[in-house]
């Protein structure tokens, strides 16, 4: 089964239509997730006590980490898929699908009885103390301990369909669960509803990934034979090669998601010391900057399809392409949103919290922290490419690089010189510098690929 479709999107649309139609859903996708994160955080900060707002930002280190197994099994099944129908490899495309789906099935179990047995000795590593754990763990209740698995499932099965091309059906399945989050949110958390505080938005973002995750069934139903995307148990199993294809690009996607969670937890601990409030305009600061970066983040996994593909295929010039219209496009966003969030930074705040401590932390915050989005956008790119490729030991440097090299002695040395407000400027100081090694690196390979003319790594399907 050849869908012409896809081999036209793929090797003959024109490049900035190509990049546009796999990345607009995408980003799209990207967008209302942040909504749906956002939305957490402005009614619960409706509230307006700070306690139940550092609640959510206490335990976001935990959902970042569910982050970990997407990039495991999401990012490294999807580019294995991608680069095995640009090598006409369809049974590793099948399998690789089904064994990435059902590893993160697993991952999603344990992971939920890990958490829920240590949930105690896991609050103190997250900051929480006697006035903000109870809160915290009902928000966990519902998001990590019964959550897990429906948030990791939907992700995961996203980045499958989105490997084939399909990132519109990928981005309607992320939106329909966010859409029901979002309306959910006011009806549990706010007191003229079930009055549920932080536990709500657990309870609501558990629902909404039940739905988005009962989505993407029915589409696989839908398009059984019309699909690359296999979930038969029988074509889990796992062969060498594939285990090797998906890992290499899985772990150390992984391993980079784990070391955000390492870094997003010694700033929580670090902001804990100045209180409730800090804590607060912390989170609100940090959300409102994860708006331009989903759209980074969206531009690099729409384009991740279209590179893996023709890297499979061998098709270097429209890889290239692909890539410099992409940065153009991402890096021109980003600097006009970096612009406007540093003048704009107070009244952003105050849409979510009318405190004016949290005001005055969170508009301060924001500031250092809108300087490295058009650093960050091209980190994110590159990181893509490597990822899209199989080159999973650059994607696993860049990780390195940006905590445990550059961001977390950041927190530590800006924390010393400048308290509280240092902390925010951590990652720009990051983000700054790896700029400078993407765009190395990734001129290294291109001269690499134009000189030798072939991929750098064996494609599946090929000795």
């Amino acid at each position: 089964m050849e869908d012409t479709r896809k081999t036209e999107l793929f090797e003959r649309m024109p490049i900035p239509r190509a990049v546009l139609a796999l990345s607009v859903p995408t980003v799209l996708s990207s967008l209302v997730m942040v909504l749906y994160n956002l939305a957490d955080t402005y009614f619960v900060g409706m509230l307006e006590d700070p306690i139940q707002n550092s609640a959510v930002t206490l335990a976001a280190p935990v959902l970042l980490a569910f982050n970990a197994v997407n990039n495991l099994f999401g990012v490294g099944s999807s580019s294995m898929m991608s680069r095995s129908l640009g090598a006409k490899d369809y049974d590793t495309v099948r399998r690789s699908s089904a064994f990435g789906f059902y590893c993160a099935l697993l991952s999603g179990v344990l992971f939920s009885a890990l958490a829920t047995v240590f949930r105690v000795p896991l609050l103190g590593v997250l900051g929480a103390d006697g006035a903000t754990g109870a809160a915290t763990l009902e928000y966990m209740r519902w998001t990590v301990s019964w959550g897990a698995v429906p948030a990791i499932l939907n992700v995961v099965l996203a980045y499958l369909v989105r490997a084939e091309g399909a990132t519109l059906h990928a981005s309607v399945g992320a939106m329909s669960g966010c859409a029901l989050n979002i309306v959910l949110d006011p009806i549990f958390i706010l007191p003229w509803g079930l009055g549920m505080g932080a536990a709500g938005a657990g309870l609501a973002t558990f629902l909404s990934n039940c739905f988005a995750c009962l989505y993407f069934f029915v589409l696989l139903f839908v398009r059984r034979g019309n699909t690359y995307v296999c979930v038969r148990p029988a074509m889990a199993r796992p062969r060498r090669a594939l285990v090797r294809g998906v890992f290499g690009v899985g772990v150390p996607a992984s391993i980079q998601n784990l070391l955000n969670v390492t870094g997003m937890t010694v700033l929580n601990n670090f902001t804990a010391a100045f209180g409730p409030d800090a804590i607060a305009a912390m989170g609100i600061a940090y959300k409102i900057n994860m708006i331009p970066m989903y759209v980074a983040m969206g531009i690099s996994q729409g384009l991740m399809p279209l590179v893996s593909y023709n890297y499979g295929g061998g098709n270097v010039p429209r890889l290239k392409k692909a890539v410099l219209f992409a940065e153009r496009i991402s890096l021109s966003f980003m600097a006009v949103v970096s612009v406007c969030y540093f003048f704009a930074s107070g009244p952003l705040i105050g849409l979510f919290m009318k405190t004016e401590a949290v005001v005055a932390y969170g508009s301060r915050f924001l500031r250092c922290m809108c300087v490295a989005q058009p650093f960050l956008c091209l980190d994110f790119l590159a990181v893509g490419v490597f990822q899209a490729c199989g080159l999973g030991q650059y994607a696993l440097l860049f990780a390195v690089l940006r905590k445990i090299v550059l961001e977390i002695p950041a927190l530590y040395i800006l924390n010393f010189f400048f308290p509280l407000y240092g902390l925010a400027c951590a990652q720009t100081v990051a983000e700054v510098a790896l700029a400078a090694a993407a765009a190395a690196i990734l001129a290294y390979l291109f001269r690499r690929m134009d000189a030798e003319g072939t991929p750098l790594m064996p494609r599946p399907g090929k000795k």
